[in-house]
């Protein structure tokens, strides 16, 4: 059976080994999630298994002349989404997510994916936005040399030269220009499962991983593992 779960971002610490050898790891808090629905090949064109991750919150509209609370529904969630859950027999999540998986027949609707379906030892691929640190020049965002800082100079943080003037009379695609850094879609590959908690649903992956505290982490089973 594939794994795949979702999780988010707890932050970083060090932990020793066996060996006594410092180790450098991410904590993320990984699941529990929910199975909301199974696709097929027959009635969606593929195999895939959508999952459910974090409860919404109640949002109460009114209350009666006898001052009970009535809950119309969850925060955000509208109504062909609470119709979504409620045949899944689930609570309304806050996250929704597809894994395409050829065994997605192996799964059942509100079955529960908790974070011990991964061992010590595993190899993940893990995927998540990247901190985004807003429109940066050259210099923070290709880590290209500044010139001169003397007062004669004209040239300090620019990217220099966009291109030569009569041929090509133009500016090559790839040129490096300042522009929007980060908040992008990373993926850091064959990460090792250092230690499962199954009581608390916590992983701890060695090395770092991509985004700021509290994002939303996609945790696979490595598609190209290293030995």
């Amino acid at each position: 059976m594939k794994k795949a779960i979702l999780a988010t971002k707890v932050g970083m610490t060090q932990i020793f080994n066996e060996d006594g050898v410092l180790v450098p790891v991410t904590v993320l808090s990984a699941g529990p999630c929910v199975v909301t629905q199974i696709k097929t090949d027959e009635n969606d064109g593929y195999n895939a298994v959508q999952v459910g991750f974090m409860d919404k919150k109640d949002r109460i509209i009114n209350k009666d002349k006898s001052g009970k609370k009535e809950i119309i529904h969850r925060h955000g969630v509208n109504k062909p989404e609470q119709g979504h859950f409620k045949k899944a027999g689930v609570s309304s999540k806050r996250f929704v997510r597809e894994f395409r998986f050829e065994n997605a027949s192996e799964y059942s609707i509100a079955q529960e994916i908790k974070a011990d379906i991964f061992e010590v030892g595993d190899k993940v691929d893990v995927t998540a936005i990247s901190k985004g640190k807003g429109f940066q020049g050259t210099i923070k965002r290709l880590g290209q040399h500044r010139g001169p800082m003397a007062h004669g100079s004209k040239f300090h943080r620019h990217q220099g030269s966009n291109g030569a003037c009569s041929s090509p009379s133009r500016v090559y695609k790839g040129k490096g220009m300042p522009g929007q850094m980060g908040n992008k879609r990373v993926t850091v590959q064959n990460l090792e499962v250092v230690r499962v908690d199954a009581e608390n649903n916590v992983l701890l992956l060695k090395g770092a991983v991509p985004g700021p505290k509290k994002a939303l982490i996609t945790i696979k089973e490595s598609v190209k593992a290293l030995a």
